[in-house]
């Protein structure tokens, strides 16, 4: 009995060694400026306000994660000034998915600064702008989140994040809601209240992550040679082979015009031969099929 197990485990650890494994490929997201609604008057210690400085730290984290690609918000802004999009500074979730489609990611993240800021209590006396003897801080962070899948439009989740940090006993303060630097806002309530919403985001995106598809793009087409996007960067490799689909026509809802879906046809297969230098794309050969072209979209076999 021993012996017939051990031939079982070592034809399975044989099998895992020679047959192909397909990369961990790695969802693209990206995450918009995050509108301020709060009336704290409190800033970053850079002079950015709440939203500004939330999705930034939010995108830091996202890819310090190294489980995603993170677009970064230069290409959002360029894409929603070219597009004309958000002219008023606000970023709608029907703007963020179409700007999601044009960038190739499969996650938009959009959001609205509700809270921030912080209470006290107990203070002694004021000299100068400077609070001696507080006895406690209460901050609270609350963002209402939005991610959409940016394939068809749909808000996936709607989330009220909201936390809160107390401190208690000796403490200084300034009358301003502004933060010198970085670790001053960091040891703050404040900042301690803002890493815990930044957190549950996180925890929220890695939820909606595993249920979403991952999906590449045909970004040009030379003869034999298919190039589409990400590469190395997105966790594509070398000999990984995939299927390639071209959309088809919209399917729009006779009642209230919005966009469900579209058809999809089955265009062919291919395999990746080669690298751009950069990791930014893949270079993969034809390996059946015809009609290739820019725009179509590349997933696993």
């Amino acid at each position: 009995m021993k012996r017939m197990l051990t031939i079982m485990i070592m034809g399975v650890l044989v099998l895992m060694l020679v047959m192909p494994v397909q990369a961990q490929l790695k969802k693209r997201v990206a995450v918009f400026s995050f509108e301020n609604k709060s009336k704290g008057g409190y800033y970053w210690w850079d002079g950015r306000g709440p939203g500004d400085g939330m999705a930034d730290m939010l995108t830091t984290d996202l890819v310090k994660s190294g489980k995603y690609v993170v677009i970064e918000r230069s290409e959002i802004d360029k894409i929603l000034q070219e597009q004309r999009m958000g002219q008023s500074g606000l970023v709608t979730p029907e703007s963020a998915a179409e700007v999601g489609k044009l960038l190739g990611v499969e996650l938009a993240i959009v959001g609205a600064v509700t809270e921030f800021g912080m209470a006290k209590g107990n203070t002694g006396v004021r000299v100068k702008g400077i609070g001696l003897g507080v006895k406690s801080q209460k901050a609270t962070v609350a963002i209402d989140v939005r991610m959409i899948n940016t394939s068809t439009g749909e808000i996936l989740a709607a989330e009220n994040v909201r936390k809160e940090s107390t401190s208690r006993g000796l403490m200084v303060s300034t009358r301003q809601g502004r933060f010198d630097n970085r670790k001053d806002f960091d040891s703050s309530v404040t900042g301690k209240a803002t890493r815990l919403a930044v957190d549950n985001i996180m925890e929220l995106i890695d939820r909606q992550m595993e249920n979403l598809p991952w999906e590449g793009k045909i970004i040009l087409v030379q003869g034999s040679k298919i190039y589409f996007k990400p590469g190395s960067d997105g966790g594509v490799k070398v000999g990984d082979t995939f299927t390639v689909y071209a959309a088809g026509q919209e399917l729009v809802d006779p009642d209230t015009g919005l966009v469900l879906g579209t058809t999809e046809s089955r265009v062919g297969t291919i395999r990746v031969n080669s690298m751009l230098p950069n990791g930014k794309a893949a270079i993969a050969g034809i390996v059946s099929g015809s009609g290739f072209g820019k725009g179509q979209f590349v997933r696993l076999k």
